[in-house]
């Protein structure tokens, strides 16, 4: 009996040895696929980034055009007005004209040719113009409808505890102000 028991695991290891062995091959067998796969799941999400980055200078060309004909109109800077009415036809132009600069340099980021501590450099130097801080404030409530887990409103909230601290910095040098964030 100890006999044929000992054949039969011979047996069973030998069948696990033939079977592992068989897998292996199988493996082997399907690792061009398998690579090929790969290869082509890459390259679909290159292009889906791709064809994101396209959409997202589309409609910024877009939004440039719509502004732009705002700006040229006041007739049509009108219907842009959210301040209600309290700004002046002209200072609505500047204010259009800040806010393409902002979605500009947001629509950078999106696409990724600016990093985030680039964005915080931009904002820095654009926030030592007056029109642009008091297009800052005056649009305070605008962001404040963006989602708080938006890109945009951690990019505002960015912008917004930098505004303090420049005004609580008591230097002129503005461009030290501020801890550029990290990736």
């Amino acid at each position: 009996m100890g006999t044929r028991n000992l054949s039969f695991r011979g047996l069973g290891a030998s069948a696990g040895i033939v079977l592992a062995a068989g897998a292996a091959v199988a493996m082997a067998a399907r690792w061009p696929t398998l690579d090929a796969l790969r290869t082509r799941i890459e390259h679909l999400e290159k292009a889906a980034q791709s064809q994101r980055r396209t959409n997202i200078a589309h409609q910024q060309r877009l939004h440039w055009e719509l502004l732009s004909k705002a700006m040229d109109d006041p007739e049509l800077a009108e219907v842009l007005d959210a301040y209600d009415g309290t700004v002046s036809p002209r200072k609505l132009r500047q204010f259009l004209f800040a806010n393409a600069l902002y979605t500009n340099a947001l629509s950078y980021h999106r696409m990724g040719n600016m990093s985030r501590e680039e964005f915080f450099g931009f904002a820095r130097s654009m926030l030592q113009n007056p029109v642009f801080r008091e297009y800052w404030y005056a649009s305070r409530p605008h962001r404040a409808t963006l989602a708080d887990s938006s890109e945009e409103a951690r990019l505002g909230h960015m912008v917004d505890d930098l505004l303090a601290q420049l005004e609580e910095a008591d230097t002129d040098e503005w461009w030290v102000v501020g801890e550029p964030p990290g990736e």
